[in-house]
């Protein structure tokens, strides 16, 4: 049997209008985090974790700017970055759907464009064979969050999105690990009261059938999707120095594609 790869997918559309009027011409993940753009930390994510073929869903009117920034930066490490359009926000289970031909008979790694994580999870991504896996971190306000209730062996028994009441305090964060029957689970979804397809219901998938994995993690993890939450990034990012962290082969495609840019504007001075 041939041995099922770990594809990447990167989710970036919506219109984000928690950071208006910063993002009225550009995407949220194209904003500074620090020293460079937020869409580079989720996929350091991946490549860390040794994933070589990543999808990037953008919306239509931002995919210019993500072709021009990520369409060939690491083409010659064989490492592919591909897109596709996302005509309007219908949840995030809907990566499954456009990524469905990008997944085929694979596993895949889904990230929201958004989050930034202290930790590598790359022993968790090289490890996964199948089934689904939720990576979530004690918060001290989970009313914010999905949440999962663990018994005392660290097993998950139910999954709760945003609690009114208390269910615990370990949050979900926006990096699951699913195989490709996350394709199938997503067309049978039914868009929640919100009119959109819910995440939750795919990790209550896995967590039905007893196929759901959990890794308790410690360090660092933001949701840059605020104004305050953006600052308090870029001041994680410069104290802590993550980007020391970056897989090698990312780092120096950034620092290429950054010579080559400067090149080109002096070019288009003289």
């Amino acid at each position: 049997m041939t041995e099922k790869k770990m594809k990447g997918i990167i989710l970036t559309a919506g219109a984000s209008t928690r950071l208006f009027p910063s993002t009225l011409i550009t995407s949220k993940q194209l904003l500074p985090v620090y020293d460079r753009p937020m869409i580079f930390y989720p996929l350091n994510t991946l490549i860390s974790s040794g994933v070589k073929d990543i999808l990037v869903i953008v919306s239509p009117e931002y995919s210019g700017h993500f072709i021009t920034l990520l369409g060939s930066i690491l083409e010659k490490y064989k490492i592919q970055i591909s897109f596709k359009v996302q005509a309007e926000p219908r949840g995030i289970p809907e990566a499954f759907l456009l990524g469905e031909n990008h997944i085929d008979q694979n596993n895949v790694a889904l990230i929201l464009g958004d989050n930034i994580f202290e930790n590598n999870f790359s022993d968790e991504m090289k490890n996964f064979k199948s089934g689904g896996h939720i990576f979530v971190k004690k918060v001290p306000d989970p009313e914010r969050y999905g949440v999962v209730e663990l018994n005392s062996e660290k097993i998950p028994q139910q999954i709760v999105e945003k609690p009114k009441e208390w269910i615990s305090d370990f949050a979900i964060s926006g990096l699951y690990l699913c195989d490709y029957h996350a394709i199938e689970a997503a067309k049978n979804l039914s868009p929640s009261g919100r009119g959109e397809m819910e995440i939750t219901d795919i990790v209550n998938y896995y967590l039905e059938k007893k196929e759901l994995g959990v890794s308790i993690f410690e360090g660092e993890y933001l949701d840059a999707g605020t104004h305050d939450s953006l600052l308090e990034a870029s001041i994680l990012v410069r104290d802590k120095e993550l980007t020391k962290n970056f897989d090698p082969t990312l780092e120096e495609a950034i620092n290429e594609y950054g010579i080559k840019r400067k090149e080109i504007i002096k070019k288009k001075l003289i």
